[in-house]
């Protein structure tokens, strides 16, 4: 059981890093081309204000720019996740399976064929 946690911890913090860096993939390389393909837009920037800004109240907005670029950060990690255990199922091997061992009944079962086989000789 220890290694299992140690294993699991080992994932947690190795997967935090890889979400770091596939979000400033994201942020930085794949959503900036994207923009510029859809007319320069950029995403982190596409907001629909609610209610304005008044007196020293800030304004109520719902960032789906945001959203948007948080959907992609999330399915580039799962498909990389994905690829990754599924390259490292196929490097394992499957053990060899063990041959049952016999019971006694089967041990005297085998015997008394053997005797009854020499009996007929």
């Amino acid at each position: 059981m220890k290694g299992n946690v140690i294993d699991l911890a080992v994932g947690v913090i190795i997967g935090t890093a890889f979400g770091k860096i596939i979000s400033s993939l994201v942020a930085d390389v794949i959503m900036p081309p994207l923009g510029l393909l859809l007319g320069g837009v950029n995403f982190s920037h596409l907001v629909v204000t609610l209610k304005q800004a008044a007196g020293g109240a800030p304004a109520i907005a719902l960032n789906y720019g945001l959203f948007i670029q948080a959907v992609v950060d999330f399915l580039i990690i799962a498909s990389a996740i994905f690829l990754a255990v599924k390259g490292i199922n196929k490097l394992k091997k499957p053990e060899p399976a063990a041959a049952p061992k016999s019971t006694n009944e089967e041990v005297l079962l085998g015997e008394i064929r053997d005797i009854l086989k020499r009996q007929r000789v």
